[in-house]
This record gives structure tokens, C-alpha cells and sequence, in this order.
């Protein structure tokens, strides 16, 4: 989030703002396509077959971004590509291993040359040792590396903490990057891939608002630069019983962007999604939240555009028939929403608070989402990064939050509606904390005021509701907090006197 050059505190704070540039989308929404034809429309036969080895590969589908066509019991496909297509890619089926480039990137694409009227393509997929039935992924939000020393961070401080944690972990594993992979130099992009690499694992990416070409005037350009490196910006692949799903939901509309999906987007994945059986599970990748609640911790009536999906209840509309998740990022800070049947998982960044200290705005520590896929059973965790995976919270003293002076207070960052969270006083069990809303003190003391943080005066703390009070007794010589989470996992934290 954030587009270098605004003032961001004015803009969350000015809701009037934000209702202007909801009016001026009103006038413009007919004409947003992400695919605008070109002046003499044409069309492009495309051929091929998909198989492993010498066997064929029979009901795979390939697409080229708008329609979708299946492999028959030969492994042969057939569609017709309007000219606008710049790719053609396959949903990667279960039970293959995911392709890479040179870099370590997914490439389940290959280019489309849109100068000839007909053209052949195959696809060759080389089955898995072990099922994939089990397998597990982690999810990056906002790496946001705006020159190369942050690149560096990223490549010494993130990348060995996955590493490390990747040798531990059973089953096939993939690493998502959910947008923002840049701070809007794209130049970097070669530095990400060089530095994805040395995880050892698939990375499969996301355009986020950061990542788009700034000085084109049409969305259909924004993606030029992400799509010469990473192919589509819209596509989805299978991974044991689990259909996954990358959109591109930021709309560039020349003086900055919008989350919005377009019809074209949401034909082609209701192609997408006609192949995939009712009530399975589907995982749906994107950078802008499909909603959030910041604007309301924050005192506003209404969202900024920038901030969610403007209509996503289409998207809702196709999602319906399946069990959901859709993760996210680009907020910078942690928060689960459920809103139109779906649960959606709000992530705290890579890079924090844009690299200007170890915990997001609202206290969540720099990190990742850690995934474990067992069939269609889902678990999750949230990854400080270098930090155990069993730190789950943040426990601070009497008087931390001004507003509370007499309580202690836990930041229980992945906390959802399903977590219990008690504490004890010298051992003696006094019952569960009191969920308010209210400011991390830690990202108070580091970003509170104009001159702070120094490297990005414009970062503020905001105000989370994933924050719990008690109060104990100032002269108990222990105080803990244990978090129980959906799961049944427990994790504890000590205040000693």
C-alpha cells in the first residue's frame, strides 16, 4: 500500500476524499476492461497437447486469460485466442511437480505470439515421487523493497528464516508472494527472483499496487513489467485436493488505482471455476483485501477505494458453491474477515512497517503465513520472522497503554473469533482477557509523532482490535497469558514481577 508521493495520514483520515473518488468511479466503471481490443480485432487458433512423459494428460485445463478449454482423452487442446491474450498457461494439475524458470519462479505459461493467425504449444509435466495430498505453503505480504538495501533485508533476514523452517515441514511446499514484491522501482524485479531462488522452494506471484507501470495511462499496460517476468496475472493451478486461485485486483486508472475485477476477470474465472466440483475447497490469492475493517478502527464512515474490493460481491457470487479462504495483504497489518461466506485472511508484512522497524502498524511482527494442507483440512500460523513459530502474542506491563493503566495488555496478532484467551495470576486461573480495541504500544513508541519513524515520518500506528486486557494485580509475581487457538494449540507468554 501506500503510493510514494501521497500523504498517506491525510488520505485514511479524509473521508471526503474518499467519497470523491468513489463518485468519479461511478462515471468511469462501463468503461473498465482490462482487455480493451485492439483497433482490428483478431483471433489466434491455438493447438497443443499436455502430457508427462509419453502419456497423455486427459481433462487439464488451458486457457489463455479469458476462455478456458480442457485436454481430451489424447491430451489435445483446442481454443481460440482473441489478439489481447499474451499468454497461454495451464491449470496445473495434482500430482505433477510445479514448473519453474531459471530463477525459481512458477512458469506454468508460455508466451503467445499474437503475429501469426495459428500456432502450436505442448506442455510437459513430470509427475511427483509422493502425493501431494499433503503439502504446504507460505504466504509473503509485501516484501516492498524500494532499493537494494531492503532488498537485502529481505534476502538475509526472510529468506534463511523460511529456509530454515521449510526443512522442518512434511508434504510438497510452494511459497506465495502476495503483491507488493516492489516499492514501484521495478527494476528490481531481477534482484527479487535472484533472491527467491535461494529458498529452494516454487514461488508463484501476485501483482499488488507497487508493482504496476506508474507512467501508463490504461490498466491494460500496468502489468506489462510484472507479466515479462512472472507471466499472467491471473491463473490457478491444484495442489492435492485444494484448487487454487491467483487474481489481480488492483485496476490502474493513470492517476493511481482501485481494488476492482473486471468482467473479463471474473468470465474467466467462472471458466475456471465450471471445472472445479461444487463444495471442494478453493484458496483465492490477491493483494487487496476483498474487505477489511481499518476504516472503521480508524473513526471512518466510509472505505478509501484503494483499501478493498469495490465489487466484490461478484466475486462472492461465484465463490458460493465452494468452501473458501482468501488471503491477502497490502493493509499492513493482521486481521481475519468473514463477509459473503468466505473467511478472509488479512496478513502482516514482510517488510513490517515499510522496513522502518519489526512490527507492522498495529504490532504485528514482520513475518509470513505458514500452511499446512492436510486433504481439505487447512491450518495456519503466523511467522514472526526470527522468532519461534510458537510466539504468537506480545505481552506488555501495567500502564503500557496509557488508556488502561491498571491492566496488562496481549497482542494476540492472529487471534480470530474462535481463539480463547485467559490468563493466571501466580498460577491461579482468572478467567478469560477483555478483546478492545486500542494501539500496539510497541508501534506507538516507534512510530508516534511527525518525526517518526525516521527513514518514513508518514508511517502511524493504527488502531487494532486484536488487543486483550486484565487486571492484575501489581503485586503478583507472575502473570501468564495463554492464547488458544482454533486449532487447539496453546501458546503462553509470562509477565514476571
Amino acid at each position: 500500500m501506500n503510493r510514494k508521493g501521497w500523504n498517506r495520514r491525510q488520505f485514511l483520515t479524509s473521508t471526503g476524499q474518499a467519497l470523491s473518488v468513489l463518485g468519479a468511479i461511478g462515471s468511469v466503471r462501463a468503461q473498465i476492461v482490462r482487455r480493451p481490443p485492439p483497433a482490428q480485432e483478431r483471433y489466434i487458433r491455438v493447438r497443443g497437447l499436455v502430457r508427462s512423459g509419453e502419456t497423455p494428460l486427459a481433462g487439464v485445463s488451458v486457457s489463455d486469460g479469458l476462455s478456458v478449454a480442457r485436454t481430451d482423452a489424447r491430451g489435445e487442446f483446442e481454443l481460440i485466442a482473441g489478439s489481447a491474450a499474451s499468454f497461454i498457461f495451464v491449470s496445473l494439475p495434482s500430482g505433477y511437480r510445479i514448473p519453474t524458470g531459471p530463477n525459481g519462479t512458477a512458469r506454468l505459461y508460455r508466451p503467445l505470439d499474437t503475429l501469426s493467425d495459428e500456432t502450436v504449444m505442448h506442455f510437459h509435466l513430470q509427475p511427483l515421487e509422493t502425493s501431494d495430498d499433503h503439502h504446504g505453503f507460505f504466504l509473503l505480504a509485501d516484501p516492498q523493497t524500494e532499493d537494494l538495501e531492503e532488498m537485502r533485508l529481505f534476502r538475509e533476514q526472510t529468506i534463511p528464516d523460511l529456509r530454515r523452517l521449510s526443512t522442518g515441514m512434511g508434504g510438497e511446499l510452494f511459497a506465495v508472494a502476495c503483491g507488493d514484491l516492489m516499492y514501484d522501482h521495478l527494476e528490481l524485479f531481477d534482484d527479487y527472483e535472484s533472491t527467491v531462488r535461494l529458498a529452494g522452494l516454487p514461488f508463484f506471484q501476485v501483482v499488488g499496487n507497487h508493482d504496476v507501470n506508474q507512467d501508463v495511462w490504461v490498466d491494460f499496460y500496468a502489468n506489462q513489467t510484472f507479466e515479462h517476468h512472472f507471466g499472467p496475472s491471473n491463473y490457478s493451478f491444484e495442489r492435492g485436493a485444494v484448487h487454487y486461485v491467483v487474481l489481480d485486483d488492483v485496476f490502474w486508472h493513470g492517476d493511481g488505482y482501485i481494488g476492482y475485477l473486471t468482467d473479463a476477470q471474473l468470465a474467466w474465472l467462472a471458466a475456471d471455476l465450471g471445472y472445479v466440483e461444487p463444495g471442494r475447497t478453493v484458496i483465492v490469492f490477491l493483494h487487496i483485501p476483498l474487505f477489511n475493517t481499518g476504516f472503521r478502527r480508524a473513526g471512518s464512515a466510509r472505505p478509501s477505494p484503494e483499501s478493498m474490493v469495490l465489487n466484490r460481491d461478484a466475486l462472492y457470487e461465484l465463490l458460493a458453491p465452494y468452501r473458501v479462504h482468501v488471503l491477502s495483504g497490502h493493509t499492513h497489518e493482521n486481521e481475519h474477515v468473514f463477509e459473503g461466506g468466505v473467511h478472509e485472511q488479512v496478513h502482516g508484512t514482510v517488510c513490517g512497517a515499510w522496513w522502518t522497524g519489526p512490527v507492522c502498524s498495529d504490532g504485528t511482527p514482520c513475518g509470513y503465513g505458514v500452511y499446512d494442507v492436510r486433504g481439505e483440512e487447512i491450518r495456519w500460523r503466523y511467522k514472526s520472522t526470527g522468532r519461534d513459530l510458537t510466539e504468537q502474542m506480545r505481552i506488555y506491563p501495567w500502564g503500557a497503554d496509557p488508556s488502561a493503566p491498571d491492566e496488562i495488555v496481549a497482542n494476540v496478532w492472529n487471534w480470530d473469533p474462535q481463539w480463547e484467551v485467559t490468563w493466571y495470576e501466580d498460577g491461579r486461573l482468572k478467567g478469560p482477557m477483555v478483546r478492545r480495541k486500542g494501539y500496539d504500544p510497541l508501534a506507538v513508541k516507534l512510530y508516534s509523532g511527525e518525526r517518526l519513524p525516521v527513514k518514513r515520518p508518514w508511517v502511524d500506528p493504527r488502531p487494532t482490535d486484536h488487543l486483550f486486557y486484565a487486571p492484575a494485580h501489581r503485586r503478583a509475581t507472575e502473570v501468564r497469558v495463554d492464547a488458544k487457538d482454533r486449532f487447539g494449540v496453546t501458546y503462553s507468554a509470562v509477565l514476571r514481577a
